[in-house]
């Protein structure tokens, strides 16, 4: 555990802090302009599958996806909607500042209120939607924590730019870090995350970190420059990799083996969809 979460406790930092791999999974809420029915729908398959993954002991990064007041409403959603036997400390809120501070901090209050043990705390984006309320996450995570000393918080790092840039963002006195999530990683750059990884175990043993995987459902040209606007998709690779007759399941495992392989054993699945999310994971897993 690290220094920053002593007198703090979460379900997700006791299972982070045990030696081995471990698979989590990200889902996103349903997209605010959805018709009413078709808001329904997809807010059933969301509840259905948080209810899944959380009795199989999984847990689930809900992420922070529109931009408004829409994510007060996703966050009261989940915890007054979900089945009584799901267990909210497995399902770990993602937070932006790209929202107003008021709504940031009623944010952190309500989801310590209603169950939710820890909390992912990003700057996001600066290059889309609304200004961040606060320059940087890190900032946003000592307002937090000075609110909800409680609370255990999540950072953020990217293996794609410099090991020794993004590893000094969470070392330093001031980052308020339990445990870090990275930008979404591939076995095509397997050599960048082996010195991210060895870079954290050398400055920050005790904050762990899992690792993004995206589960990419085609090697199709328009899907794939559109995904390349958010984060850096290994285009050429992923059309190699379909075209020698590989699943997408099996190109995720790929990933997931080859990540464990230089030391990243903690991983996120992103893009698995609300629906069905639980087998579509366990198909993954079954070519791990």
């Amino acid at each position: 555990m690290s220094a920053a979460a002593v007198g703090r406790s979460a379900l997700l930092l006791d299972r982070l802090a045990q030696p081995g791999p471990l698979v989590t999974v990200e889902l996103r809420p349903p997209r605010s302009d959805l018709g009413a029915q078709d808001g329904m729908g997809a807010w059933i398959d969301l509840h259905h599958s948080l209810g899944s993954l959380t009795r199989d002991e999984l847990f689930v990064f809900l992420t922070d996806n529109a931009v408004g007041s829409a994510e007060e409403e996703n966050l009261a959603h989940v915890g007054a909607n979900v089945d009584e036997d799901v267990d909210l400390r497995r399902i770990v809120p993602i937070l932006t500042a790209k929202h107003s501070l008021e709504y940031c901090e009623m944010f952190a209050s309500r989801a310590a209120s209603e169950g939710f043990d820890a909390l992912t705390v990003l700057g996001g984006d600066p290059s889309v939607g609304p200004p961040r309320c606060v320059p940087h996450g890190r900032d946003l995570r000592e307002r937090l924590q000075q609110r909800l000393p409680g609370l255990v918080l999540g950072g953020w790092a990217n293996p794609h730019r410099s090991a020794s840039e993004q590893v000094g963002f969470l070392s330093a006195p001031d980052a308020h870090v339990d445990f870090a999530l990275t930008q979404v990683v591939s076995h095509h750059s397997t050599d960048r995350i082996a010195r991210f990884v060895e870079e954290a175990n050398r400055e920050v043993p005790d904050v762990a970190m899992v690792y993004g995987v995206f589960f990419y459902r085609s090697a199709n040209p328009g899907t794939l420059a559109a995904l390349g606007d958010f984060f850096p998709v290994p285009a050429e690779g992923l059309r190699s990799d379909f075209a020698s007759g590989l699943t997408a399941e099996e190109i995720c495992a790929r990933s997931i083996r080859e990540l464990r392989a230089v030391g990243a054993e903690k991983v996120y699945v992103s893009n698995l969809g609300n629906r069905g999310a639980g087998r579509r994971l366990r198909r993954i897993l079954g070519h791990v």
